[in-house]
């Protein structure tokens, strides 16, 4: 399932510019978001002023998970080859154990850090994004 969230922010959460405030951006409702299924959102991840703005306009590709409670988000970028992990947008490869695949080649990743387990990339990672959940809301955190 591939969702661009970054024209429709202002309908999630706050009001207030990008549906961003001090506490982040809203990226997605958490209810919104299946369990142990990835997602693809595009949004702006690089470039997030302080007030929540977007300073580029470039939208990235993310893998957005949740498991129970939590939350995680990665870049979709293949450390190994610099390719999107889905085979077309938003259709992901699950092992049974549920960890992540590459489409491109076969690089496999666990849902907790996103650490390449197996094939051409092993013992690295994918980007993670930092986020936080607040009053549903799932927010890229704005650290500074």
């Amino acid at each position: 399932m591939h969702r661009d969230v970054t024209d429709s922010l202002n309908s999630v959460g706050d009001s207030d510019t990008l549906g961003a405030s001090a506490a982040g951006r809203v990226l997605v409702r958490v209810d919104a978001l299946p369990q142990r299924t990835p997602i693809d959102l595009d949004a702006v991840v690089e470039g997030v002023g302080e007030d929540g703005a977007d300073t580029t306009g470039d939208p990235d590709a993310l893998i957005v998970y949740r498991d129970g409670d939590e939350v995680r988000v990665w870049l979709n970028v293949c450390p190994h080859a610099g390719r999107r992990l889905d085979w077309a947008p938003g259709k992901f490869l699950v092992g049974k154990d549920g960890h992540l695949i590459c489409a491109a080649h076969g690089a496999t990743f666990e849902t907790q850090r996103g650490e390449c387990v197996a094939g051409p990339c092993k013992g690295q990672s994918l980007r993670a994004i930092p986020v936080t959940v607040i009053d549903g809301d799932v927010r890229i955190r704005l650290d500074p």
